[in-house]
């Protein structure tokens, strides 16, 4: 990995963080900022140019919120979030999405985001879809992993898509050997998912039979973290090798 890599965040809720690779790429000095959407008054219009030079980002990682990526009328600064993703993605720069951002990256390349059949929210079992070629982002055959979400994305033009589940059948896509995009969330740690948990407003808005208790969850182990944090670190480290960062 790059000495002194410039890694870039974009951040849509408060309280987030950044999750478990904020450590993996601080013990490989990386350089860190980030562009907090969720500090911008409702109100206010963003300007592209307020958003960093993409010539300066060496890995863009972009993190997951509780907005629909087509909600621009109450969101604004989603469509320029979106114009800067197109922008940033056609020089074939390292990224990952996650959740949120695995939709916002297949929305702004011309993939549709749509309200999911079943909501999922919980621990689940993910795995590797059949027929995978040979030269993409390796998986397990089948892992474990939180998810949070109650709209899904699209395949993109042009990706390979990469796991499933019987819930949810686009769980992760793949674009040219740079970018990676995942539905559900690898990065998520005990810390993180405490602070989600404090969100009982959010937590009131799933139902099913794949929605998970907050007592539940509260009881989670810390191996349940294990296989999503390492995916992730691979998946970063992947992106990196592979376009040469």
């Amino acid at each position: 990995m790059k000495s002194h890599l410039k890694v870039h965040y974009f951040q849509h809720i408060a309280g987030e963080g950044f999750g478990s690779c904020h450590q993996f790429l601080k013990q490989h000095y990386a350089k860190i900022s980030a562009t907090e959407f969720f500090a911008l008054p409702v109100d206010r219009s963003l300007e592209i140019e307020a958003l960093p030079q993409v010539e300066d980002v060496d890995l863009l990682i972009i993190m997951g919120g509780e907005m629909s990526v087509n909600d621009e009328v109450n969101f604004p600064w989603l469509k320029i979030e979106k114009r800067w993703l197109r922008r940033y993605l056609s020089m074939g720069k390292p990224a990952i999405g996650l959740c949120l951002g695995g939709q916002l990256i297949a929305n702004a390349l011309g993939a549709a985001v749509s309200r999911s059949e079943k909501q999922e929210l919980g621990w689940t079992a993910v795995r590797k879809v059949n027929y995978v070629p040979a030269e993409c982002f390796e998986l397990p055959a089948e892992f474990n992993v939180m998810q949070w979400h109650s709209e899904t994305f699209e395949i993109p033009k042009g990706a390979i898509h990469l796991a499933e589940n019987d819930v949810c059948r686009n769980q992760m896509y793949q674009i040219g050997k740079n970018v990676l995009g995942f539905q559900f969330h690898p990065e998520i740690t005990p810390e993180t998912l405490n602070l989600f948990l404090e969100n009982e407003e959010e937590l009131d808005h799933f139902s099913g039979q794949h929605v998970q208790t907050q007592q539940q969850l509260k009881k989670t182990s810390k191996n349940n973290f294990i296989d999503g944090n390492q995916i992730l670190n691979q998946a970063i480290e992947y992106v990196l090798q592979k376009t040469a960062y």
